[in-house]
């Protein structure tokens, strides 16, 4: 049976949660779970690919090398972040182009100027409305299927107010974005406002550490949103987890941090296809071995 397009799932009013994912590591351990899609985090690759904050630093060649790496090891819709589209109207239009062909189920397209930054720090400064329009018809142009996605992030909220983020949030959607994202809202009524306010879908940007309160899916739904993207959970959790580790290692003390099993881990990462691999070709290897051998 076929696995249902984000588009399928979002008309047929499924709520969708994506764990955020960062890496190989993360996008193969998320792909096991019962996740309906999956959600790859600027934030987080920034982070764990370039060592980098999430502060415009990340270009397109970048970002598209993790989403074509992750696209190609998971079997469940890929979310990405492409930031602003890195650039212009025929940047976005770039962009969207490379998202798609690389496997990415849906492209997530900001409103805030360049360099951009992580929509939960400071002194973020958002493009006017026109040209963030302009960039959704563009990315809608631009893909060669309606099952490649466009969702419309604005920051105006922070940047402006609540008012401005919801008036762009319905200009995006006319302009032909599929769902909308709006960034940092600092409030369970603010979020209410938002789903009484925009006919839309929407998406939550369940961010720990952040602006926005961190809710039960059941009540995001109940107030309006049709998915949840959860950016930093998977990152800070393996990272403090690897601190405990590490220390423990350098202070020489046995490590008490839960650990996946080797055999577990061994599996997960797909040893089995090289063991499958070696028994069909054993005759073959075999030659192979000797040749080396001199």
């Amino acid at each position: 049976m076929a696995k249902k397009t984000i588009r399928e799932m979002l008309h047929g009013r499924e709520f969708i949660a994506a764990p955020g994912i960062f890496d190989l590591v993360s996008a193969k351990i998320a792909a096991q779970t019962n996740a309906k899609a999956l959600y790859m985090t600027g934030f987080g690759t920034v982070a764990s690919y370039l060592g980098y904050p999430d502060a415009g630093l990340a270009t397109y060649t970048d970002m598209l090398d993790r989403a074509t790496a992750i696209a190609q090891v998971v079997d469940k819709p890929v979310i990405a972040d492409g930031d602003t589209g890195y650039g212009g109207l025929l940047n976005v239009h770039h962009t969207v182009r490379g998202y798609e062909k690389a496997g990415v189920a849906m492209i997530q397209i900001e409103d805030q100027q360049i360099p951009k930054k992580c929509g939960h720090t400071p002194n973020r400064h958002i493009i006017s409305t026109e040209e963030m329009v302009n960039k959704i018809k563009v990315a809608c142009d631009a893909r060669s299927s309606k099952e490649f996605l466009i969702l419309a992030r604005t920051d105006a909220r922070t940047a402006v107010s609540l008012d401005e983020a919801i008036r762009r949030a319905v200009a995006y959607s006319k302009a032909g974005a599929d769902a909308i994202f709006i960034e940092a809202p600092e409030s369970v009524e603010e979020m209410k406002k938002i789903g009484a306010s925009v006919d839309a879908p929407l998406v939550s940007n369940q961010l720990h550490g952040g602006k926005t309160p961190i809710l039960p899916q059941g009540q995001l739904e109940e107030i309006g949103f049709s998915a949840a993207i959860y950016p930093t959970a998977g990152l800070f959790a393996a990272a403090k987890a690897l601190q405990d580790v590490y220390e423990a290692h350098a202070e020489g003390r046995l490590v008490e941090t839960p650990l996946w099993a080797f055999q577990d881990f061994v599996k997960m990462i797909g040893f089995q296809k090289i063991w499958d691999f070696e028994k069909k070709y054993a005759d073959l290897l075999a030659v192979e071995n000797a040749s080396a051998q001199g």
